[in-house]
């Protein structure tokens, strides 16, 4: 069986720096605390045979942070925007299919990933849909590497961010996993 991967894009918890739009709400102190906690409570949720668990640390200089597992490898998510990150990381993965999994969606589960890697038996790319127009994972089956427009020209937190992603694989069969609630702001937590 071909290793599938999964990657954890984390940034490093420091208040001011983490979830500012819950930290509008409830303080950057708590919300760089929700935050470290959730990232917690996914790795151990995520953590499974059924796949390699890596975490894609921002900023490179946090690659180190003690406020992650030492077991789980990282890797520095590099320079430039969101989808610039995710198209280097995706292409930078071993062989195999690899997905992205978003570290503030509370509901999500090994199960809601493993669903993922099944729909990219028949698909080139697979999306988690979000309520808010975003997604909480992208995967990418890896028969070949990412195109060099993957991700260029997206909207990123707007209600089309999820359209202007699949729009940027033309000719693709892109299939959508399950709709998960991320946490953006203290409304989102009563989801």
């Amino acid at each position: 069986m071909i290793d599938r991967h999964v990657i954890l894009m984390v940034r490093e918890p420091r208040a001011g720096r983490v979830k500012t739009r819950l930290g509008a709400d409830i303080g950057m102190t708590d919300a760089a605390w929700w935050y470290r906690h959730q990232v917690n409570c996914m790795i151990r949720r995520l953590d499974s045979p059924k796949w390699t668990l890596r975490m894609a640390i921002t900023p490179d200089t946090a690659l180190r942070s003690p406020a992650w597992s030492s077991r789980i490898p990282r890797v520095a998510q590099g320079g430039g925007d969101l989808g610039q990150r995710m198209r280097r990381l995706l292409g930078g993965a071993p062989v195999g299919p690899a997905v992205i999994v978003g570290t503030d969606i509370p509901g999500l589960k090994a199960d809601h990933v493993a669903r993922a890697f099944r729909l990219l038996g028949d698909n080139d790319a697979v999306f988690g849909p979000c309520l808010d127009g975003g997604y909480w994972l992208v995967g990418l089956k890896r028969n070949m590497p990412p195109s060099p427009t993957m991700f260029r020209n997206v909207r990123w937190s707007t209600p089309y961010a999820l359209a202007d992603s699949v729009a940027t694989l033309p000719g693709h069969r892109v299939a959508m996993a399950d709709t998960l609630a991320d946490v953006d702001t203290v409304a989102d937590l009563s989801e």
